[in-house]
């Protein structure tokens, strides 16, 4: 009897520890950081992106540093920037047409044979998966500290369904309510 009011007891505190995790507030979402503007790291995180609206989670992507200039427009420049801030919008790539690879780029011939790869076993280009994450209703913020230290503008941003500027606490208040989190 002693086993069994014992085991009673156990069950009790696994329900008890099953109820109170439970009540995280976790959501059935995903958080990512895109800090890097590799080719190679943006496919995979917009992959891992619309996989995982495809699973059914909300995603929820923070685009910072290195990261931001993906979703800059190839076209057209904003003008009235100061030194610094040309500088950048000259060095940085205009889009992710531009983005390269992180690793065997050689001078961009291997960046070239990925996107010729892609193109010939009908993978889609980067821009062409981002452009599925804002059908799909993936949420992007851009970090609007990063963009004023590149001097980028609002208006250099492509048109995206669910962009919106934020700092890193909006970003930590979505990751705070999310399973799963990556830094990418």
């Amino acid at each position: 009897m002693d086993n069994l009011n014992h085991l009673a007891e156990q069950v009790q505190a696994l329900r008890k520890e099953l109820d109170q995790a439970g009540q995280t507030g976790q959501e059935d979402k995903l958080s990512m950081i895109l800090f890097s503007g590799d080719l190679d790291k943006a496919l995979a995180a917009f992959i891992i992106a619309t996989g995982a609206v495809a699973m059914g989670l909300e995603v929820v992507i923070f685009l910072t540093f290195w990261g931001t200039p993906l979703f800059r427009k190839s076209e057209g420049r904003a003008l009235g920037k100061d030194l610094m801030s040309k500088m950048f919008g000259w060095m940085l790539p205009k889009g992710a047409d531009k983005a390269s690879l992180s690793q065997m780029h050689m001078a961009g011939a291997g960046t070239q044979m990925l996107k010729t790869l892609m193109t010939k076993k009908n993978v889609a280009s980067l821009a062409e998966m981002i452009t599925l994450a804002g059908q799909l209703g993936v949420k992007v913020y851009i970090c609007e500290m990063s963009m004023n230290l590149m001097g980028f503008r609002r208006e250099e941003m492509i048109a995206y369904p669910e962009l919106q500027y934020a700092g890193v606490a909006t970003f930590l208040a979505e990751a705070k309510k999310s399973k799963i989190q990556l830094f990418i």
